[in-house]
């Protein structure tokens, strides 16, 4: 045991906590684990797996294979143990109360779209035909520095940006850098880019917001939908 005799087998600690003090002590940092594991060792998978990704908004980096694709379709990576959310003083970090009816709203509002880079949800990142997107909400102003939960302070995020933004992982371009490859682009292009600049967002046409809706569908759903779409044209 560590921490003062803490460990995930204590009952009564909360579902939370003891799934946090598992990833610790049985998994790592840097390590895979099955949610199958997870799920024997806490019973009660349901809400074992709600509790897991409730630790993501408390800094911890857990991908699946939508994010890292040389993982398998069961496993999970714990890529970084965040804050220790078995502290007393830190039990409720990272928790925020976004109520289902929200969340749908704000997706609903952005195509099921990245507002950050445009992916859909569950689609592939350019150059990464493995890849897979998964959709999550961010703030427009952190958490941290005040923001809150309403539909007006959240935006659509895939995981790989929601992630880039909170902890500045990716490269930072510069100003030049940008500009460079605004240039490059057609006046058409040019003249929408103005546009959303003007109207700080990115307007998209209904064929795009299409789009995001169908990619959020569940795979099955998406087949029978372009079947449907094939007859329809031939029609």
């Amino acid at each position: 045991m560590l921490n003062g005799g803490l460990d995930w087998r204590n009952e009564e600690l909360g579902t939370r906590v003891r799934v946090a003090l598992w990833l610790r002590d049985e998994v790592g940092e840097g390590e895979t684990f099955k949610k199958q594991a997870l799920r024997a060792a806490i019973p009660g998978s349901e809400q074992v797996d709600r509790r897991m990704r409730d630790l993501r908004p408390a800094g911890w980096v857990i991908k699946t294979y939508r994010d890292k694709p040389s993982l398998k379709a069961d496993e999970l990576y714990l890529e970084r143990i965040g804050i220790p959310i078995w502290e007393k003083e830190q039990r409720a970090s990272g928790l925020r109360q976004i109520s289902s009816r929200t969340r749908r709203s704000v997706y609903e509002g952005d195509g099921y779209m990245c507002r950050r880079c445009g992916v859909a949800a569950g689609e592939a990142y350019p150059g990464e035909p493995g890849s897979r997107a998964r959709l999550t909400l961010g703030h427009v102003t952190p958490h941290k520095s005040g923001g809150g939960s309403s539909p007006a302070d959240l935006i659509t995020e895939c995981a790989r940006c929601n992630e880039t933004v909170r902890h500045l992982t990716g490269p930072q371009l510069t100003g030049e850098q940008v500009w460079d490859r605004i240039k490059e682009l057609p006046v058409r292009h040019k003249r929408e880019l103005l546009l959303w600049m003007a109207a700080d967002v990115r307007t998209q046409s209904d064929t795009e917001r299409a789009w995001g809706m169908y990619r959020q569908l569940p795979a099955e759903l998406r087949e029978g939908i372009k079947r449907d779409l094939e007859v329809l044209l031939k029609s």
